[in-house]
């Protein structure tokens, strides 16, 4: 079992930065792919960003790419979201989510972790 918990939400200025972080416990987060997902109100759930187990793989939604990097720190078992040149529009509730065995998927479906979330608001 492995319990994720996200900090690093806000509120923020267009233009502006945060950097989200996913602590894990209960397993080394080396052995899971890890992403990133959002949620606004009233959409669906969004995938942001993936990395694999090694962090040696990334990838991005188009939305967030060239804004976000997703990092990760296996030694400390926490994953990175950093957000950059934030818009409006990146508002919504965060979640972090972890893949057993896996490569860092861009499907919601295929994490077996997830964690609470983290809102992170943009304000224009």
């Amino acid at each position: 079992q492995v319990q994720l918990i996200e900090s690093g939400g806000g509120l923020v200025q267009a233009g502006g930065s945060l950097r989200l972080s996913c602590a894990a416990s209960g397993r080394t987060v080396s052995t899971y792919g890890m992403g990133w997902f959002r949620q606004a109100p009233g959409k669906e759930r969004e995938f942001v960003a993936a990395i694999s187990r090694s962090g040696g793989n990334t990838g991005y939604g188009d939305s967030v790419k060239g804004r976000f990097t997703i990092s990760r720190d296996n030694a400390k078992t926490v994953v990175y979201l950093q957000m950059n040149s934030l818009k409006p529009e990146d508002t919504a509730v965060y979640y972090c989510a972890a893949q057993i065995m896996g490569y860092g998927s861009r499907t919601a479906r295929e994490y077996d972790y997830w964690g609470q979330g983290t809102q992170v608001t943009v304000s224009s």
